[in-house]
């Protein structure tokens, strides 16, 4: 006979298994043992994304574009929210933080902070917001239920002229306590930003430390950044040195707490853009997208481990990897940033650059990133492509219009078939979908379908259907007094499903 303390548990059983829909409560057949069952992969049901400050420039407009893919979904059929909302607050990480509780108008920042900058009604259909000046704050933002899986936002930045100028694009990132941001610089010509962004209701602590060609660049203004509860800091990273150096690799950590990092990356020639966080370290990686006419490429690597790294290069284009000439191999010391200019190495044919160990050299993990110039004179622009993982099940990149867009496709390894849909437009549209064949070492880039009776912008799906893993980036460009303002945006995998195991109940424990 069972106890009452029993029955109590078995009842809490069978509500935890109504609630969840995991556990399995059937007890075993032929002994007492539980046995396990396969993982399922099931919709994330809350996702977190955080966009950085878009600029200092009192000429800046930013447009931001939030997305959820149609056709998954997270918790019911109908609940959820999506919504970007702005940061308590912005500013630099040395600043005073005194701020009046209210602005001009007598609205306090709170209520304005409460406001959704952007909110997504409906998945399969983007919705969007927008900004000016200089004094834009970061945003937080959160989707759940049905919006949460691979729920996605874009922030593009339009400077025309003056300091920073360029269209600047990022993905809106997740929050994470470990970033590595190679191609950064604290060169006299660069102003090169870290921008920290808190979700949280409490405060984060943040570590920046900063590698040049001859290791770490010591400095002890970078330890112990505080980034107060839900709100975004900068700080300047030739601040944090007195070293002049052209390659810096940037090390954001955080000793509590967790924030959404990027570095707002700006030349005085070549223009601004954002440096998203690598992959992470790996023995191999892949950078793709890099344009068909890119008129410089320079390539920024380091080793993070206790070992030095032998890389080999290889370039894969239309018709297959070839490896540069001149440009065969980089060699990388441990816990030193190396950078090698490439030039104009794509040589009028779209490509994507892809990291491999030597014969004489093991799989040493690395992080990269390339930092690639469009155009001449006073005509060049700047965007920068970091390592990044496969599409895998699916990716998607929001706010392409209906000229602009060019989507590279990268097999490093088997061929591939993927599946590339245009959403529904922001303000109307028909979703198309459109199948790509990718032969094995090559990089298709193509002009992406565009939504029937476009009205506004909309998001691009990539799903990976057979083969190989895929990798993935698109280059978005803008011609703003002659000058073709570009940015490249890589699509990682969604990570919308999430492996939860399944397991049956070993009622036994509950007999007396």
């Amino acid at each position: 006979m069972k106890s009452t303390s029993a029955l109590s548990l078995i009842a809490g059983a069978v509500a935890l298994a109504a609630v969840t829909g995991f556990a399995a409560l059937n007890e075993p057949s032929g002994g007492n043992t539980a046995e396990a069952k396969t993982a399922a992969r099931l919709p994330v049901e809350r996702t977190s994304l955080l966009c950085p400050a878009p600029g200092l420039s009192d000429l800046s407009e930013t447009a931001y574009t939030a997305f959820t893919p149609s056709g998954t979904s997270g918790g019911s059929a109908t609940a959820g929210t999506a919504e970007l909302l702005s940061s308590a607050k912005d500013g630099e990480a040395t600043a005073d933080e005194k701020s009046d509780d209210k602005d001009k108008k007598g609205t306090s920042k709170k209520d304005k902070a409460d406001k959704p900058v952007v909110s997504l009604k409906e998945p399969g259909k983007p919705a969007t917001g927008e900004a000016s000046g200089a004094d834009s704050p970061a945003l937080i933002g959160t989707a759940t239920g049905r919006f949460a899986p691979g729920w996605t936002a874009q922030q593009t930045t339009t400077i025309e002229a003056g300091d920073g100028r360029g269209l600047l694009g990022i993905s809106c990132t997740t929050p994470d306590t470990d970033f590595w941001f190679p191609a950064a610089s604290t060169a006299k010509s660069r102003e090169d930003y870290v921008h920290l962004t808190n979700p949280d209701d409490t405060a984060a602590v943040a570590d920046i430390e900063l590698y040049g060609p001859d290791g770490s660049l010591k400095s002890d203004v970078g330890e112990g950044i505080t980034v107060p509860a839900g709100s975004g800091v900068r700080v300047l990273i030739s601040t944090l040195t007195s070293k002049a150096a052209d390659d810096v690799t940037v090390h954001v950590t955080t000793r509590t707490g967790r924030v959404g990092a990027a570095v707002r990356a700006a030349d005085d020639e070549t223009g601004s853009d954002w440096l998203t966080a690598s992959a992470e370290p790996a023995g191999t990686v892949v950078l793709p997208g890099i344009p068909a006419d890119a008129t410089s490429v320079r390539l920024v690597a380091f080793a993070p481990g206790d070992d030095d790294a032998d890389l080999g290069l290889k370039l894969l284009g239309k018709t297959g990897a070839v490896t540069p000439a001149g440009h065969e191999e980089l060699h990388v010391k441990s816990h030193m940033t190396a950078g090698m200019d490439l030039k104009d190495i794509t040589r009028g044919e779209a490509g994507s650059l892809m990291l491999v160990p030597t014969e004489k050299g093991k799989a040493t993990p690395v992080v990269a990133a390339l930092r690639v110039v469009r155009g001449k004179g006073a005509k060049q622009e700047v965007a920068f492509i970091p390592a990044t993982g496969p599409v895998g099940a699916r990716a998607t990149v929001a706010d392409n219009r209906s000229k602009g867009s060019v989507l590279s496709l990268t097999a490093p390894g088997a061929a591939a078939t993927v599946k590339v849909t245009a959403s529904a437009g922001s303000g109307g549209g028909t979703p198309v979908s459109k199948t790509y064949k990718i032969a094995a070492g090559t990089t298709t880039a193509v002009t992406p379908p565009v939504p029937t009776g476009l009205k506004g912008t909309y998001a691009l799906t990539v799903e990976t259907r057979s083969g190989g893993p895929v990798h993935a980036a698109r280059t978005l460009t803008e011609t703003v007094d002659g000058i073709q303002m570009f940015t490249v945006q890589t699509l990682p995998d969604d990570r919308g499903t999430v492996e939860v195991p399944a397991a049956q109940q070993d009622l036994s424990v509950l007999d007396d």
